[in-house]
């Protein structure tokens, strides 16, 4: 299995109009072939040091079969649509891609 953490830096005043995108090509993704686990999530203050909190920071939590699922999906057709709806209001993303030893 692969795990998938992804940051998404959204321009200030925009994370609601992300989520609301991500949120509507989330049953698509959820369809595709190998996809476990497939949501976003954003920072609750658990008063936990060393607790780093972003509001403009958007984490998509994703678990995939295997890499190939991964990498259909980094290319279907409603993947693509979303990137670019959201290019305009993502800063930056970054990807740790992991699998357990």
């Amino acid at each position: 299995m692969i795990s998938v953490i992804a940051s998404v830096r959204i321009k200030p005043g925009r994370v609601a109009d992300f989520l609301d995108i991500f949120k509507a090509v989330m049953p698509e993704v959820r369809k595709e072939r190998g996809c476990i686990e497939y949501f976003p999530a954003v920072d609750v203050d658990a008063k936990l040091p060393p607790q780093v909190m972003d509001e403009y920071v958007v984490t998509i939590i994703e678990k995939w079969e295997n890499l190939k699922a991964l990498r259909d999906h980094l290319v279907a057709p409603h993947v693509m649509a979303y990137r670019e709806k959201v290019k305009n209001i993502v800063e930056a993303v970054s990807l740790k891609v992991l699998q357990e030893p």
